[in-house]
């Protein structure tokens, strides 16, 4: 980790230049406690949604003083060096601050509430702009087709997720959270006038519209709820939906990380059961600040760490690969590296992984990517509301991610935990997996049936 040593030579290198290019800094602040809030754990109502608790409950998870909000004076004493705040951690007690003077880290340091500071970000700030969007709907012009789920049916017939879904289970009553770059459209498309949005989240720019910008996580999204008959079904069609923003498509700092942390700590917040998202990081813009393949073992990488937290917290997370696996990095990304969450890698319709897909395993053996679906000429919609093929572990994270939230709804009493080894059972190398496939493809329909079976035996 770079802290305040890195920050002031970046600082002593940069500074005449940058002033005069009107560049601003961000900062990752580390308070050594949160200070009193005001809230406690005994009324977690007054911070965490009824749906949230909820979910501890039944998971077994017990709110504690991670959950509790930093506090307000705490933002305060930060701010008062002449930084803005503007994204935070209640988990890892963490406050981002933007300035345009980079020297205001020395005043942070001397702080006695932090603990350390690290260099996170640098770039022009965008002022926020008018939403003068068109409003018009956008429709598929595709022929069509006779099956129910139209260009998408075989993706999720490689899963056997068509008879998970013949069976009822289609995500009703799970509360979803995708994590992506941006939905551009998704509330003007046709594909979507039936899915259940609850609401959206812009963690990079709160006051701008994730419809706004970013066509990537459309594009995921579709994967996961388009429900067109003929057309395009994804997944998990009837469950309810979180879309989050939390890249910044204009640059790749560790910024990203503290935005993706916030974006689940919201999730949590509002009592999502499942996250899917396909975003990794492991290089950035300036080469000081990269990560190494040594650190792969899940208990390193600040957004990792976070990853792993939501799943202590009972979130089943679904998480992307990533497209490395014909770069110099070959491996995995972070967070996918962590533990606890479900990392799925991508194959072609011969059933081979794809070229591109990040391979594992983790320096402490653990196999990784969990398991694979379809990566290579996947259907998806893109914003303008046409029926695409694409390619990345983007996409195979979806399309999976959306038959995990189907088989959790038809098992509602297995924890997220019981879920993956589930997931990881059922898949066609369990016995054998290598470091390309995981555990290999999942059978979701034999995993519903396996678990049936298994109570009924009890």
């Amino acid at each position: 980790m770079l802290y305040i040593r890195l920050c002031l030579l970046f600082v002593c290198f940069v500074l005449s230049f940058e002033t005069l290019c009107g560049e601003s800094y961000g900062f990752r602040v580390y308070l050594k406690d949160k200070g009193n809030s005001g809230y406690t754990v005994d009324q977690p109502e007054s911070f965490l949604s009824n749906a949230a608790i909820d979910r501890r409950l039944k998971e077994g998870k017990f709110v504690d003083e991670s959950d509790l909000p930093i506090s307000s004076s705490y933002i305060e004493i930060v701010a008062s060096t002449g930084g803005e705040p503007v994204v935070q951690s209640r988990w890892f007690s963490t406050i981002v601050v933007m300035t345009e003077d980079s020297a205001i880290v020395e005043q942070l340091q001397k702080l006695p509430i932090v603990d350390s500071v690290k260099w996170v970000w640098k770039g022009k700030r965008s002022l926020a702009t008018e939403d003068v969007r068109d409003t018009s709907r956008l429709y598929p012009s595709e022929d069509v087709l006779k099956s129910r789920y139209g260009y998408a049916e075989k993706q999720i017939k490689m899963l056997n997720g068509i008879k998970l879904h013949k069976e009822g289970y289609r995500g009703k009553g799970m509360q979803v959270a995708v994590i992506d770059a941006g939905f551009m459209n998704v509330d003007r498309m046709s594909v979507f006038t039936s899915v259940d949005i609850i609401g959206t989240r812009n963690i990079v720019a709160p006051e701008e519209s994730v419809y706004n910008d970013e066509a990537h996580g459309t594009k995921v999204f579709s994967c996961l709820a388009a429900n067109t008959p003929g057309i395009m079904v994804g997944t998990a069609p009837e469950a309810s939906y979180w879309l989050i923003k939390s890249e910044d498509g204009r640059s790749e700092y560790p910024i990203e990380e503290d935005y993706w942390t916030a974006a689940v700590e919201f999730a949590d917040s509002v009592g999502v059961k499942v996250i899917s998202s396909s975003l990794g990081y492991f290089t950035f813009d300036d080469e000081a600040l990269n990560y190494n393949q040594s650190l792969l073992g899940g208990r390193t990488a600040f957004i990792t760490r976070a990853a792993e937290m939501a799943a202590e917290k009972g979130i089943l997370l679904f998480i992307s690969a990533g497209n490395e696996g014909y770069g110099n990095w070959g491996k995995i990304t972070f967070p996918s590296d962590a533990e606890n969450v479900f990392t799925i890698g991508a194959i072609t319709s011969e059933k081979e992984k794809s070229s591109f897909s990040s391979v594992g395993f983790m320096t402490d053996g653990r196999v990784k990517p969990d398991a694979v679906a379809l990566g290579t000429g996947v259907t998806i919609m893109d914003s303008s509301g046409k029926v695409r093929f694409g390619n990345g572990t983007s996409f195979a994270t979806p399309i999976l991610a959306g038959l995990g939230i189907c088989l959790w709804q038809a098992l509602p009493w297995l924890s997220n935990k019981e879920v993956i080894g589930l997931m990881q059972r059922v898949s066609s190398q369990y016995k054998q997996p290598d470091i390309e496939m995981g555990y290999g493809i999942p059978d979701m329909y034999k995993a519903l049936n396996t678990e049936r079976r298994n109570v009924r035996n009890e």
